[in-house]
């Protein structure tokens, strides 16, 4: 199996585990970085529902690798993670989040890395499944970003499957469309229910005639979750095709 992106040579970077100061909370996260000297853009890499595990901390190298200061903060720090192996846990471990603690952990993980030496001061963010609703929330919600890329980001049109709104999740994040503050590039694949490409047409149409730079990529025989070697749902030529795209984005308005 062919992984997009797949480092090489570890001692070509730079890896810790680090404490991003949110508002006095010390925030977990993984950071990877490249040994070179070069001035580099930085990248928040959001985790999916899983949480802060083992492909995370992988796509961070991956993104290090290929010249970026990377973190991956944990979100479900203050909260409380699923059980690892438990499916049951994941779902009520996610609820527990609030938007208004990811945009603040996130914007606290933006400061952490523009503070990093060598820097060159932009950062943008990635984010997988809950992680992907994350990124777009902060993209939505935040200066704090320089530019978003959502991957497959599920619920953006109701709270959870049952509820349109909660205390946690008090807006739709479709609904925050036309309050992008950066460029976006938004994915997913053909065969998701959760979002469908239908509903990730309405939500660049909304954000296109609000005047926002946004970009959809539908990739065909995939479905959610596409670039996740380690899971069944891996489609290793969907997954090749998207490595390149993000990285052509970022380098866009990054670099």
């Amino acid at each position: 199996m062919s992984v997009p992106g797949a480092v090489q040579d570890l001692d070509r970077l730079q890896t810790a585990e680090v404490a991003v100061d949110s508002d006095g909370f010390p925030v977990p996260a993984y950071l990877a970085r490249p040994r070179d000297a070069a001035a580099r853009p930085g990248i928040i890499v959001v985790h999916d529902a899983a949480g802060l595990a083992d492909h995370t901390r992988d796509v961070a190298r991956r993104f290090a690798n290929a010249g970026f200061d990377a973190i991956a903060p944990d979100l479900y720090a203050r909260t409380g993670a699923p059980v690892p192996g438990d499916q049951a846990t994941i779902f009520p471990a996610m609820l527990r989040v609030s938007d208004a603690g990811v945009v603040r952990d996130l914007a606290a993980s933006a400061a952490h890395v523009r503070g990093l030496e060598g820097g060159n001061g932009r950062v943008g963010t990635v984010g997988f499944c809950s992680g992907g609703r994350h990124a777009l929330l902060f993209a939505c919600s935040s200066d704090s970003v320089d530019a978003a890329i959502p991957c497959w980001p599920g619920f953006i049109d109701r709270a959870t499957p049952d509820e349109v709104t909660t205390e946690n999740r008090p807006a739709p994040v479709i609904d925050l469309a036309e309050d992008l503050r950066c460029p976006l590039l938004l994915a997913g694949g053909a065969e998701d229910l959760n979002p469908s490409p239908e509903l990730l047409t309405i939500l660049a149409e909304r954000m296109r005639r609000a005047g926002k730079n946004v970009t959809l990529e539908i990739f065909a025989n995939a479905g959610h979750a596409f670039f996740h070697d380690g899971r069944p749902a891996y489609r290793e030529e969907a997954a090749q095709r998207l490595w390149p795209l993000m990285l052509e984005f970022l380098a866009s308005y990054l670099r």
